[in-house]
């Protein structure tokens, strides 16, 4: 019996991240691709090893139409997320049968300066029509507006952060801390606010 040829070192390891998932169907169909940000090792991936790995295991699983979801939730700057030069050499090299497959992106829990270097780059950056199929889902009770539940698995620290951003709405931008410390105190906006004389 032949062995099974071993995968290079960096292919596998990709894999074992979790980083990426095919698995489920939106509600019209179309496989799901999650991707988790958060456990991106943005410091010790760079574009070539994850160019290789979408080619070997992502690339020929989505041949026909897909939508992505992306998650968001918990992706630093300066741990977890891998720059945009990356993502736009990434992108650059996904081939054009693909681009046309992928018909939407669900971006879980953007964060203001992704939502504001989007707006503003986003359509010089991705070429080719992407930037329109960015979808934002502020709250997780949006996607299932188009996924079904049972169709993918959500983490549970996703689940987490979308009680903490009912909570504290102004999270969402960037107008209040999403530090841990200020979690138990009572949430603040301008209008409670009252002057002590």
């Amino acid at each position: 019996m032949a062995e099974k040829p071993q995968q290079p070192d960096h292919i596998q390891l990709i894999h074992n991240l979790n980083l990426f998932k095919i698995k489920g169907r939106d509600k019209r169909g179309r496989k799901i691709l999650k991707i988790i940000g958060k456990h991106f090792p943005a410091k010790s991936l760079n574009a070539d090893m994850l160019k290789k790995y979408l080619e070997v295991k992502i690339f020929p699983k989505v041949e026909r139409p897909f939508v992505v979801v992306y998650i968001h939730t918990d992706v630093h700057k300066s741990y977890n997320f891998p720059g945009f030069s990356v993502l736009r050499c990434v992108y650059d090299a996904i081939p054009i049968n693909v681009k046309q497959n992928l018909e939407s992106v669900y971006f879980i829990h953007p964060d203001l300066q992704s939502r504001v270097f989007l707006a503003t780059f986003g359509r010089f950056i991705f070429t080719g029509g992407l930037y329109g199929k960015v979808k934002y889902v502020s709250r997780l009770s949006y996607l299932w507006d188009h996924v079904k539940r049972n169709e993918i698995e959500i983490p549970e620290f996703v689940y987490d952060h979308d009680d903490d951003l009912d909570y504290r709405p102004m999270m969402d931008y960037g107008l209040e801390s999403d530090h841990p410390r200020v979690y138990d105190a009572p949430p603040v906006s301008m209008y409670s606010m009252r002057c002590i004389s």
